[in-house]
């Protein structure tokens, strides 16, 4: 069993930063891609942010130059910096991994609860 909790979500005016930060535990032999998601009320969940294994990473358009994704390889961790923020970012942020599991060698995705981000104008 694979899980993935996310902090860092809060209240933040308009202009703000915010860092959110994604931590991997459980049966993990390997994590390929992880990312992260947003949902905001009424709209479908979207892809913000993915990094690779290798260190490749893609970004939403809407969020490019203000987000940034990294990965702490040692610590199963991942971070969103969230800078320049609007409140069109208001949403609840997911994250997600692609994570082979070290008991059995399946390959499956998880998901985070998920953490409430709301920008204020």
């Amino acid at each position: 069993q694979v899980q993935l909790v996310e902090s860092g979500g809060g209240l933040v005016q308009a202009g703000g930063s915010l860092r959110l930060s994604c931590a991997a535990s459980g049966s993990i032999l390997r994590i390929n891609v992880m990312g992260w998601y947003r949902q905001a009320p009424g709209k479908q969940r979207e892809l913000v942010a993915a990094m690779t294994s290798g260190g490749s990473t893609n970004y939403a358009d809407s969020v490019k130059g203000r987000f940034t994704i990294s990965r702490d390889y040692a610590k199963n961790t991942m971070y969103l910096q969230m800078n320049s923020l609007k409140p069109e970012d208001t949403a609840v942020y997911y994250c997600n991994a692609n994570v082979q599991n070290a008991a059995d060698y399946y390959i499956m995705d998880y998901w985070g609860t998920g953490t409430l981000v709301t920008v204020s104008s």
